[in-house]
């Protein structure tokens, strides 16, 4: 039966908390995993390069929530040019900033953020031989982990430009309008260390407002005429999210810890706590074209990433499941066909004899003589 907590001394609130702090210590657990386990993807990665199409076959036998959003058309490129796959938790284990593969959406260098970061911020790396499809060798796509005011927490992005060749854009123009979108929103605002993005800076001029651009218009088009079923696993590139900056997260995380500390001590009621958190939200327009961007990456990062030997191990073992399935058919087939080729010399025997007979029957018999 259930207790009514109204009866107790215990509130919602205080419950809320113990949650906040397991989550606490569940990040500095990944933290610290990060930490000890980097050195081994470093070998691991360097024996992996060594085996060919190995990613190729690890996304062969990818879980259900990552292979439902690849089309037959990414499968072929994907199969053919995939050369590596990487996650790292860029946050805590950046490389220098002169060599970050996305500029734009560097954080403040004011601290020290790379030991300090959240490590449930990721990248992912994907590396490409030459095809037919796009010119890029390397598309990197970066997820920041943030908080808003409003009690939003989860991964945000910024869009990825592919350079498609000709008549070979997969995701049919939409990642490219996103990307026309995201760049008109944010153009005229400081990109490297103030940038009104995701990855950094305010993002007050960054709301959706009910007056869309031309642009903005394409693309909404776009989406209510592209079903989610036929959506190229590319367009995940595009992926935005909640648009929640770098200077927005620290002040509700900030908000946060002063709220929890004041609870602590009893000097904040349930009405203080719905006022200090109520934040006025521009109505937004949604112009997300890959609405589960968020779960795809955490997939990859959570499940393929560690688990890619697995994977790889899975389909070398259903290769050779077919192969002696393959084997099977030949030999069944083999003796099938000799037991075919007997029923039929003996069909031919009867055959033979059968018309033997008849012609016995058939001829006119002797009439005797006698002498």
């Amino acid at each position: 039966m259930a207790i009514a907590l109204e009866a107790t001394n215990v509130s919602y609130e205080m419950l809320a908390d113990i949650e906040r702090e397991f989550d606490d210590v569940e990040t500095e657990i990944l933290r610290q995993q990060v930490h000890l386990s980097h050195a081994l993807y470093e070998k691991r990665s360097k024996i992996l390069s060594q085996i060919p199409n190995f990613w190729p076959l690890v996304l062969e036998q990818a879980p259900l929530d990552i292979d439902h959003f690849i089309q037959p058309s990414d499968s072929a490129l994907l199969l053919s040019s995939l050369t590596s796959l990487s996650v790292s938790r860029f946050e805590i284990s950046c490389p220098p900033l002169s060599t970050n593969p996305n500029p734009s959406m560097n954080g403040s260098t004011k601290g020290n953020i790379r030991s300090k970061g959240d490590p449930r911020s990721i990248e992912i790396t994907l590396e490409f031989s030459p095809n037919a499809y796009f010119e890029n060798s390397r598309l990197v796509k970066r997820f920041w982990y943030r908080k808003s005011r409003d009690g939003f927490q989860g991964l945000v992005s910024e869009p990825v430009r592919i350079q498609w060749r000709e008549g070979k854009d997969l995701t049919g123009g939409m990642l490219g309008l996103v990307c026309d979108v995201w760049e008109e929103r944010t153009r005229g605002n400081l990109i490297h260390g103030d940038s009104n993005s995701n990855g950094n800076g305010s993002n007050n001029s960054l709301k959706k407002t009910k007056a869309l651009t031309t642009k903005q218009k394409s693309l909404q088009r776009k989406i209510e005429n592209t079903g989610v079923g036929g959506l190229s696993f590319f367009a995940w590139f595009g992926y935005i999210g909640r648009e929640v900056s770098r200077e927005e997260n620290e002040a509700a995380v900030l908000l946060e810890n002063a709220l929890r500390e004041e609870r602590r001590n009893g000097a904040i009621s349930v009405a203080e706590l719905d006022s200090k958190t109520e934040e006025d939200e521009d109505e937004e327009i949604d112009l997300e074209i890959f609405p589960d961007g968020d779960d795809l990456a955490l997939a990859i990062a959570d499940d393929l990433w560690p688990g890619a030997i697995k994977y790889f191990t899975q389909a070398q073992e259903q290769d050779a499941l077919s192969d002696a399935d393959f084997e099977t058919d030949d030999e069944d087939l083999l003796e099938y066909n000799e037991d075919d080729n007997a029923r039929e010399d003996i069909d031919d025997g009867d055959a033979e004899n059968r018309s033997t007979k008849a012609q016995e029957n058939n001829e006119p018999k002797r009439k005797k003589i006698r002498v």
